[in-house]
């Protein structure tokens, strides 16, 4: 039988995992109510616009030709097994340090935020590009957000302990 500490760690892992989720979700759903297709807010100038943009594909629109079945396969059904393989990771190896912890549950988060809008929508809703002079992006979402942000968590996390955060 688990302890009551290794309950608690697990419902915070699908916490943390269901906070991205949301915040990724209620954001494009905003968006598609309130933002009409290739309209461009400027919020900062130029420096942070909003928009609605459906990719058909993944990052840069990758996949967005290929065939139905193969984007099913590629884009939906790996994904499923990778957010899967990486929630169990989590869930089962305990001697992760919270940071790491921390960002796997960025990325599965987001993962599954657009997974979500692939299988729901058929496509996923992006919407924010900024410019920031030295720093500039294509249209990117929250689910984006979160998984650039836990992948940088980890790798900061790997760099400061000197250690393979992944596989130890």
């Amino acid at each position: 039988m688990k302890t009551i500490s290794q309950k608690i760690r697990i419902l915070l892992i699908f916490c943390l995992v269901l906070i991205n989720v949301s915040c990724d979700q209620i954001s494009k759903t905003v968006v598609r109510n309130t933002i009409a297709k290739d309209q461009k807010i400027e919020v900062l100038k130029d420096n942070f616009i909003l928009t609605k943009v459906e990719n058909s594909g993944a990052a840069y629109s990758l996949g967005a030709d290929l065939a139905p079945s193969s984007k099913i396969l590629l884009l939906q059904i790996l994904p499923v097994l990778v957010l899967l393989f990486l929630l169990r990771l989590i869930i089962i190896k305990t001697n992760y340090s919270k940071e790491t912890i921390l960002g796997f549950t960025f990325i599965i988060g987001g993962g599954i935020g657009n997974l979500y809008d692939r299988i729901v929508h058929g496509s996923v809703t992006d919407f924010m590009i900024m410019d920031l002079g030295i720093i500039k992006t294509e249209i990117f979402n929250m689910a984006d957000v979160s998984i650039m942000l836990g992948s940088f968590i980890i790798l900061i996390t790997s760099l400061i302990t000197k250690k393979d955060t992944f596989f130890t």
